[in-house]
């Protein structure tokens, strides 16, 4: 391949990727806008300044702009989890990430999205499968990042938990009007989070050190704590 021809195919894909970020951008604008099921393809399509058949080289519906849309952020977090230190815990690694995305994606615009999510039962139902979703893609980082097999288990939980945070801090976030910042209640939510387990393992460790007490040969190791969390 000449230098023209790789000089015009990188032209071709930055502007096929340039009109594709344009009509995301209009899509959604039109969605906050209108209401998402009010909102037609034609419509999006003049407002993007392409043909409806031309939207369609691009997008297969406008469900599939949301996909990129949640695509971005899904992104956004892979990459900050996947440059977390392997010294840091999984639990902390997983936190530091979405504390970081949320401060990227928060503002008027993340509140104008969650609105939106909830403004119809098919979109209620998507938002809530999504964090299915995000849990399943945690835990693929997690084990890529943590690969030994006994830890699998063991990632996983943190996964559901951490992605339990995320859905308490954005219910919370929500019921306050989006009065309360998201970070604030992500922080809120996982220092719940660790004092209760912390809680746990307090309590665990007084029964075996007084089991301990009483009987010399009490069950070793009960008054460990797990070093992955």
């Amino acid at each position: 391949m000449s230098e023209i021809e790789k000089t015009a195919g990188g032209w071709r894909a930055r502007k096929a990727r340039q009109t594709r970020e344009r009509i995301a951008e209009v899509a959604l604008r039109l969605f906050l806008t209108h209401g998402f099921d009010e909102t037609t393809l034609d419509a999006i399509a003049e407002a993007a300044a392409i043909s409806r058949r031309s939207f369609f080289h691009y997008y297969g519906s406008k469900e599939a702009i949301l996909d990129a849309i949640d695509e971005g952020i899904h992104e956004a977090f892979r990459g900050s989890l996947v440059a977390r230190p392997r010294e840091q815990k999984p639990l902390e690694a997983a936190h530091t990430a979405l504390r970081e995305v949320i401060e990227r994606y928060s503002g008027d615009e993340a509140v104008a999205i969650d609105r939106l999510m909830q403004s119809t039962d098919a979109l209620r139902a998507r938002k809530q499968a999504n964090y299915a979703r995000q849990e399943a893609a945690l835990f693929t980082i997690l084990c890529e990042k943590w690969p030994a097999p006994k830890r699998q288990a063991g990632l996983r939980l943190i996964s559901m938990m951490a992605i339990g945070v995320l859905r308490i801090a954005a219910e919370r976030w929500r019921e306050s009007a989006y009065k309360s910042p998201l970070i604030q209640e992500l922080e809120r939510a996982f220092h719940q989070l660790l004092s209760e387990v912390n809680h746990v393992f307090v309590a665990r460790r007084y029964s075996a050190e007084a089991s301990i007490r009483n009987d010399a040969d009490g069950p070793p190791g009960a008054s460990d704590r797990d070093e992955h969390w």
